[in-house]
């Protein structure tokens, strides 16, 4: 089967002129070109599935929301995504993720360090304009090495996707919907019991928040290496250019 070769598109980004392959995403294009859309749940180098929907823009035409990193682009359109509306919204959906489960940034080891609190400061969000839910789920200590805390988590699907897609265990999952959703291990079992974990620590290098962390490690400390992850990742995408 011959492969199609990607056709060079140009478009415009805050009615700037900018050029991108057909099989580009909007967020590609805009980072190859140093244009900040915020983001949550993408990764380079791993698949995107607009997860957190803060990477949402505008396209001149069109009455719908596209999310950046899933939205193809097309030769010609107009993308804005800095424009008040665009602003309001990001901070409602920001004001959601933080209602849904217990973000307490004082008491958490991701204190400092972590994606969503550079979030709220990058919106200016300084209080949640929805109720808060406070779930209550039970944190998983049970690895020798690291600590599951669900009532931390923003389902960012970042840890099943690098379990899946660059250690290759699978063994990472979602159950359940909404706000009940919960990373789970193998069928739903503490981590230490999982047979399918290699005990890698990728999944807790690119959690953005405090859900996934190291043991031993006290408040303000957890300082995420996301970029060794990001670093093997380019590495294997040059390997496979070869």
């Amino acid at each position: 089967m011959i492969r199609e070769k990607a056709r060079v598109k140009t478009f415009k980004i805050n009615g700037t002129d900018v050029t991108g392959k057909s099989n580009q995403t909007i967020l590609e294009v805009a980072n190859d070109h140093e244009i900040k859309i915020p983001t949550l749940c993408y990764m380079k180098g791993l698949s995107c599935v607009g997860a957190c929907r803060m990477c949402l823009v505008e396209i001149k035409g069109s009455h719908k929301l596209i999310p950046a990193c899933t939205g193809k682009i097309k030769e010609g359109m107009e993308v804005e995504t800095e424009t008040e509306s665009l602003k309001k919204h990001r901070k409602f959906i920001l004001s959601m993720i933080f209602a849904e489960r217990n973000h307490v940034c004082s008491v958490c080891v991701s204190n400092g360090h972590c994606e969503l609190q550079d979030m709220s400061v990058e919106l200016d969000m300084k209080h949640s304009s929805v109720p808060y839910i406070y779930p209550k789920f039970e944190v998983d200590a049970s690895h020798e090495r690291f600590v599951y805390d669900p009532n931390r988590c923003i389902v960012c699907t970042r840890c099943v996707r690098v379990c899946n897609e660059v250690e290759g265990a699978h063994a990472l999952d979602i159950i359940d919907r909404g706000i009940n959703s919960k990373i789970i291990h193998d069928m739903d079992e503490p981590w230490a019991l999982s047979e399918s974990c290699t005990s890698c620590g990728k999944c807790v290098q690119v959690c953005p928040t405090g859900t996934l962390t190291e043991k031993g490690v006290s408040s303000a400390e957890m300082v995420k290496k996301k970029s060794l992850i990001i670093d093997l990742l380019e590495a294997r995408e040059n390997r496979d250019r070869k």
